[in-house]
């Protein structure tokens, strides 16, 4: 049976895993501990999916609680996907935050994922990298 909980202070290690088991590593700074670690501190809310006390999926947000939630992170392990573990992360995370605007970016591999489960696509997101200058 799959358990569900917010634990904003998971362990980096353990992330790490997870985003590799997930691909989503692929598009993350798993090869920097010290950033993996700040990515886990800074944010502030952190709703997991554990299988016998194994992480399996993580949905970890920054969120004002008020307004917008952004979602950076919704990962599970390809073992365990196809099985509404994702979408029943995005529910929790909605409803922990139920006044705010639920933002995400979906990864190559995700976006078609998205609007199968009912979230809107929008398409005026805008970014500014790392290294990107204003002109």
């Amino acid at each position: 049976m799959i358990k569900y909980q917010i634990e904003n202070n998971i362990s980096p290690n353990e992330f790490k895993e997870l985003l590799v088991k997930s691909t989503l590593g692929e598009r993350r700074p798993i090869d920097n501990f010290d950033r993996i670690k700040i990515m886990i501190k800074n944010s502030n809310l952190i709703i997991t999916a554990r299988d016998m006390g194994i992480l399996i999926g993580v949905s970890r947000s920054i969120t004002d609680f008020a307004y917008c939630t952004y979602l950076s992170d919704l990962a599970v392990d390809l073992e365990y996907q196809k099985k509404g573990i994702g979408k029943k992360l995005i529910k929790l995370t909605k409803e922990k935050t139920p006044n705010t605007t639920v933002i995400l970016l979906a990864s190559p591999k995700a976006v078609d994922y998205y609007p199968h489960i009912g979230m809107t696509k929008h398409n005026a997101c805008f970014l500014l990298n790392k290294g990107d200058q204003l002109q």
